[in-house]
């Protein structure tokens, strides 16, 4: 009785201290969870340097964290910095009167007079219309400058998560697979249990941000190239743009460059909106078929409702974290789910349609995980 006594208060006490220590850290949650990310996505560079210079792994993480540095934090910087200067520098040309975009929009409605009746037939005003639209552009101008200040206000505290994320992506490079040992022995879930989630945590954060970042990124470059060739105004601003909506299925960069285009033809730039539309159907928007594939996998894409769900979710929650974490969270729910479904009520189905991505098999492994609590 008093071991049994010891033991749960043992237990109880040790759920408040992990409590205590998650809320401690609860600051950098972001920081900590682009630390792994980033160690997951540059862990095969360390394998391979490893492997080459046995004697030095302090050395090979370093050289691996100097490489991630160099490929993904210095240009992420420069172009967030570029970013926020265009947005606060046409947000004030806006509020200046220097851009009119009630004219703008005055002019498509003259080059496409149809839009009047077409609009009558839903029951909508185009007048009304027009006005919501300015005022949701301008909110969003407001909220991004704003927030582009407040970012400038917190440079310290932007550096200070940035450092504490570099700093643990390095041990977590090098410590990572004794890490991993570790947390399978200390949770208390069995032992396949948290190897295929695990496997289901790393597969996915490779595929969101290797994959569909590398994807959207191609296609926010490919954007703002033709902007810049076209002679489009603030062409980095909407290739930014372009980059955050590509990581949407369904909806992506189009929302840019097609409402763009009709633009264009309702000024009478006929021959740059044949261009710019042209452009968008057969080099944009085949960069996500030929491209996601080859670097995701279809194997292990969810639905593509789930993702889009579950990218604006995570994007509302996190911020612009969340087009990872989202995803991240979306998987791992249907991962823990097939588990329960396979192992408490014996159903071998999938939770995905048969396209999507499917779970290892773990039948095998059901009965009698290493440890069940």
């Amino acid at each position: 009785m008093q071991e049994k006594l010891e033991r749960r208060s043992f237990i109880f006490t040790l759920a408040l201290v992990s409590i205590a220590f998650a809320l401690m850290l609860q600051p950098f949650f972001i920081a900590i969870f682009w630390a792994c990310a980033v160690a997951l996505i540059f862990y095969p560079l360390y394998v391979y340097l490893c492997n080459r210079f046995p004697k030095w792994p302090n050395l090979c993480a370093l050289l691996t964290l100097i490489l991630c540095i160099v490929v993904v934090v210095i240009p992420v910087l420069l172009v967030a910095s570029s970013f926020i200067s265009e947005v606060a520098n046409l947000y004030q040309n806006v509020q200046s009167g220097k851009v009119n975009l009630g004219a703008k929009v005055e002019e498509v409605r003259a080059a496409f007079p149809g839009i009047n009746a077409a609009l009558e037939r839903v029951g909508m005003n185009f007048d009304g219309l027009k006005e919501s639209l300015l005022g949701g552009l301008m909110s969003i101008g407001s909220l991004i400058a704003k927030n582009a200040l407040a970012l400038g206000q917190n440079t310290l505290n932007f550096f200070v998560s940035l450092g504490l994320m570099l700093y643990l992506t390095f041990f977590l490079i090098r410590d990572g697979s004794s890490l991993v040992d570790l947390l399978i022995r200390a949770l208390p879930l069995g032992d396949e249990r948290e190897k295929l989630l695990l496997a289901k945590f790393a597969e996915v954060t490779r595929a969101t941000i290797k994959g569909n970042l590398v994807v959207a990124v191609t296609q926010g470059t490919l954007g703002g190239i033709i902007f810049w060739v076209l002679g489009l105004p603030a062409p980095l601003l909407w290739g930014v743009v372009m980059t955050v909506l590509s990581l949407l299925p369904a909806v992506g960069a189009a929302i840019i460059w097609f409402p763009a285009a009709l633009y264009l033809y309702a000024t009478g730039d006929m021959i740059k909106a044949t261009v710019l539309m042209l452009y968008g159907v057969l080099v944009i928007s085949l960069v996500d078929n030929i491209l996601r594939p080859i670097l995701v996998g279809r194997d292990t894409k969810l639905p593509d409702y789930m993702v889009l769900f579950s990218t604006v979710g995570g994007l509302m929650l996190f911020g612009i974290s969340g087009f990872a974490i989202g995803p991240l969270l979306a998987a791992l729910f249907m991962a823990f789910w097939q588990i329960f479904m396979r192992e408490f009520l014996g159903d071998t189905g999938t939770l995905s349609p048969p396209q999507t991505a499917q779970l290892p098999n773990t039948k095998a492994n059901t009965g009698s995980p290493d440890r069940e609590g």
